[in-house]
């Protein structure tokens, strides 16, 4: 088996960088191969534009998805963009690791996915949903928080993770993948949100990454979550009523 992780945070040395520490080193004791994108660190530009394209369909204005369709066609995507494209080729399991920032995830890898989901060629009108360019395929997220626990859920101050995670998760479900049900890192800062000291904090997180580690050896037992597809829709997209 191979994994791909999309790491998005721009600190190596932060939990973030630990988690992906951990699930690289786990991984590969099981035997799997894996690669590892860190656009922080190799500049990946998230704003997609029309400075990205040496050849364009249509110079006078910038259309992002014909560009896109064109690029494919052609075979003049965007360097670094056919580089995370040939990662995600060779993965059976795409983590996406990352802090949850303002309720969502980091700019940049909304902008990741903005760029390297390619229109008409990682999705066309009928290849989505479950019948994905990534049928067959696996992706998680894996998200870390300031606030405790008891903070999340729906009416709670945090907020709730299924709505806020449902843009990310929803989007690998639109290109195919299997969507497994995310890992929750909670009260990575500590200080500001309770009363816990360094000490506590620190064995506290460290068993964490204990968790995440037997999380990983354990993923064949694990079910997707369960997203709607084309049986459930009529031809204008609404849900059948079962």
């Amino acid at each position: 088996m191979h994994t791909h992780i999309v790491h998005a945070h721009p600190d190596p040395n932060s939990y973030n960088g630990a988690l992906t520490r951990t699930a690289e080193r786990t991984l590969l004791e099981q035997g799997s191969s894996v690669t590892v994108s860190d656009p922080y660190a190799t500049g990946f530009d998230p704003v997609e534009s029309g400075r990205h394209y040496a050849s364009r369909s249509e110079p006078d204005h910038f259309t992002p998805l014909a560009e896109q369709r064109h690029a494919w066609k052609t075979g003049t995507l965007p360097d670094e963009v056919a580089t995370e494209i040939a990662y995600l080729d060779e993965a059976d399991l795409l983590i996406l690791q990352f802090p949850l920032w303002w309720h969502g995830p980091p700019a940049i890898l909304k902008g990741w996915m903005d760029r390297v989901f390619v229109s008409g060629g990682l999705y066309t009108s009928g290849m989505r949903y479950d019948t994905g360019y990534f049928k067959g395929r696996r992706a998680m997220v894996s998200v870390t928080t300031g606030a405790p626990r008891a903070a999340f859920g729906p009416g709670s101050r945090g907020g709730d993770f299924e709505t806020m995670l449902w843009p990310v998760q929803y989007s690998l479900h639109y290109m195919g993948f299997s969507v497994l049900p995310p890992f929750i890192s909670y009260g990575v800062q500590g200080h500001g949100y309770s009363y816990e000291d360094q000490s506590s904090l620190e064995e506290r997180l460290r068993g964490n990454l204990g968790a995440w580690a037997s999380h990983l050896a354990s993923l064949h037992d694990v079910e997707p979550l369960r997203f709607p597809g084309w049986s459930d829709w009529t031809e204008d997209g609404s849900a059948i009523e079962r």
